[in-house]
């Protein structure tokens, strides 16, 4: 398989979404990207409650080689008003109408996005980076390297009791057991509602999404090459289930798959390392790009 990736110039920051016409002339709400840097193209997406925005620290790393396309989900940061719902083709469908063929980052719960999408459309998706992120995120009697389902059936509960405090807890999780924990829970507690509150909707359907698909039947169908980066130190995703999905990769030899580790980074690597998660993505693009 071959494909093309273009080299655009953007000079400035921009948006390709917020209101537009529609054929009867009211408005409607669109998926809201932002697009800057200069290079081959890359699209971001973020993980649960958070939004685009929180990639911030990698964006300024890689603007000068990538033009980046930095998702906000539907329900999250400015795309809180869209109403896509929060299902797998309909969210990649949302993101490919807006981008061009380029491979796709995603984090965390924006992996599994990432990975369908691959999956799905690989002509569009040429490459896909997964970082700490699960093809299945739950526990069971055949997986090992999950977290009970009770954690987010607890976080689904808390929404509706207390949706500040539960946020909260979800963050504190994230950066646990990293070096600079500290550090990356007061990173991520400052990025949550720095777009606004996401909608208590999306929220519940992304906690869904995290206990209930099993992905791991597309790992077999995977047909591009793919970099799985995880945290030595997270507690949410362990690392082991990212080798474990690229040793499935490569004993379907359909795709190359590399696995890569940074060795005292949570679940958030791009905060607290954002050199080292660039060096491994840069590195994985340059040498997708070439053996095209």
């Amino acid at each position: 398989m071959r494909w093309k990736w273009a080299t655009v110039r953007v000079p400035r920051w921009h948006e390709t979404c917020g209101r537009e016409e529609n054929e009867s002339g009211g408005m409607t709400d669109r998926l809201h990207i932002t697009v800057g840097g200069e290079g081959p193209p890359l699209v971001l997406i973020h993980g649960w409650a958070m939004h685009g925005g929180v990639f911030a620290t990698l964006i300024d790393r890689l603007r000068d080689r990538r033009t980046l396309y930095c998702v906000d989900l539907p329900g999250h940061g400015l795309s809180r008003d869209d109403a896509t719902p929060l299902a797998f083709d309909a969210v990649c469908d949302a993101i490919q109408s807006q981008v061009p063929t380029a491979p796709w980052l995603g984090w965390s719960l924006g992996g599994m996005f990432a990975l369908h999408a691959a999956v799905r459309d690989p002509e569009r998706v040429p490459a896909l980076i997964a970082m700490c992120s699960s093809p299945c995120f739950v526990r069971g009697p055949d997986w090992r390297y999950g977290v009970s389902a009770e954690i987010f059936r607890d976080f689904a509960q808390g929404l509706s009791d207390d949706y500040r405090a539960t946020l909260d807890r979800f963050v504190a999780l994230e950066a646990f057991g990293s070096d600079h924990a500290k550090e990356e829970m007061r990173e991520l507690r400052a990025e949550l509602f720095a777009r606004g509150e996401p909608a208590a909707r999306v929220l519940v359907d992304g906690l869904r999404i995290l206990e209930t698909p099993d992905q791991r039947p597309l790992l077999s169908e995977l047909r591009v090459p793919s970099l799985w980066i995880a945290g030595r130190r997270d507690r949410l995703v362990d690392p082991r289930a990212m080798r474990e999905a690229v040793e499935a990769i490569e004993r379907h030899g359909r795709a190359q798959a590399t696995f890569a580790q940074i060795e005292h980074a949570g679940h958030a690597p791009f905060l607290t390392h954002a050199d080292d998660v660039v060096e491994h993505a840069s590195a994985f693009l340059d040498e997708t790009a070439q053996a095209a």
